[in-house]
């Protein structure tokens, strides 16, 4: 029987005609601004969003930790939202490598209600940190591929312009909240201060992150991405795999978010979780064991046994994400697993 992945959409495999725009990539060593294939994908993108400018980096954690260094000063406080990708999983680089402390606000799914952000906004007296960045993620992780919807960011937007407050997008899968929600991607670069992007969660590229902003802001992450260990050289062989991932899988991500809808539904009269189809918005499908005797790990082990891997989410959930690799035969034979270990009662 096939192992059936549902732990990330991050563990797709390049495919064979990715493979082949990496191999006849032009290639130059990026460290000398020399590698044309990605200087032509960072110009590519950032018009894509309508921002300045955008750097190539390897992973999304340190396309977020070069905005929180190029926005602020060592001794800021960043607001994050409390269950956020950068406040939980990013092994408190802020702190290490930025000397930033994190100002942590609780949200709905992820969006913040702007009283709420206003009072964790510190007063100007010399003995507060100063408040200098706001950050967000779309679509937000933890919560279960929930939208940030372009209105609200708009809002906090102007919230965020009239407090002299940077805003930056975690957007390492703002091509699902781009599907899902029809807002176009240059909506989202004209409602933020900057974004970071992800290629290899639900694109199907094997690694690669951009961060796009205002030219003198790129040039400072720029030269930050160095200090950071960041430089590389022949980089257009994972530009070249990311470009592709872009022009030919990000019309394909429809049938991810179809997917977990399809699995959602089957799973609604599984007993043992509850599972909230409001949340599976987009990729994502979170199975809570909150008022079960059985413990997600345990049930994450009686599916590894039965052929299917699945991640932990947040609390007493486990995740299931679609992506790129799975196919209808492999969503149900997902399906039918689930229904023989946690028949309807």
């Amino acid at each position: 029987m096939k192992t059936i992945d549902l732990r990330s959409d991050t563990v797709t495999l390049p495919t064979g005609e990715m493979k082949e725009a990496m191999v006849s990539a032009p290639l130059g060593d990026d460290v000398y601004g020399e590698d044309p294939t990605t200087n032509a994908f960072q110009e590519e993108m950032a018009a894509l969003f309508g921002m300045e400018a955008g750097l190539f980096v390897p992973t999304g954690v340190l396309g977020n930790q070069l905005a929180l260094k190029a926005w602020t000063q060592p001794g800021d406080e960043v607001i994050v939202e409390r269950e956020s990708h950068i406040f939980n999983y990013e092994t408190a680089a802020p702190a290490l490598m930025s000397a930033l402390q994190l100002n942590t606000v609780p949200t709905r799914r992820g969006v913040y209600a702007l009283d709420d952000l206003a009072a964790a906004i510190r007063p100007s007296k010399y003995y507060y940190p100063r408040t200098s960045l706001v950050c967000i993620e779309n679509t937000h992780n933890r919560y279960g591929g929930t939208l940030y919807g372009i209105e609200r960011i708009r809002e906090l937007q102007r919230f965020c312009a009239e407090r002299k407050l940077r805003l930056h997008l975690d957007g390492a899968r703002i091509w699902n909240a781009h599907v899902a929600s029809g807002t176009k991607l240059r909506a989202y670069g004209e409602a933020v201060d900057s974004i970071s992007i992800c290629f290899s969660k639900g694109l199907g590229a094997p690694m690669g992150s951009m961060l796009l902003g205002p030219r003198d802001f790129i040039a400072r992450a720029h030269k930050f991405r160095k200090i950071f260990g960041g430089g590389m050289r022949q980089t257009g062989i994972m530009a070249a795999a990311a470009q592709h991932a872009v022009r030919h899988h990000l019309p394909l991500m429809e049938k991810d978010h179809e997917r977990a809808r399809v699995l959602a539904e089957a799973l609604q009269h599984c007993d043992g979780f509850f599972v909230d189809e409001s949340r599976v918005q987009t990729n994502m499908v979170l199975l809570d064991f909150s008022t079960s005797a059985l413990s997600p790990q345990n049930a994450m082990q009686m599916l590894a046994d039965s052929g299917i891997r699945i991640g932990m989410g947040m609390g007493r959930a486990l995740r299931a994400v679609t992506h790129l690799d799975l196919s209808d035969d492999d969503l149900q034979q997902a399906v039918d697993v689930f229904h023989r270990l946690f028949p309807a009662s």
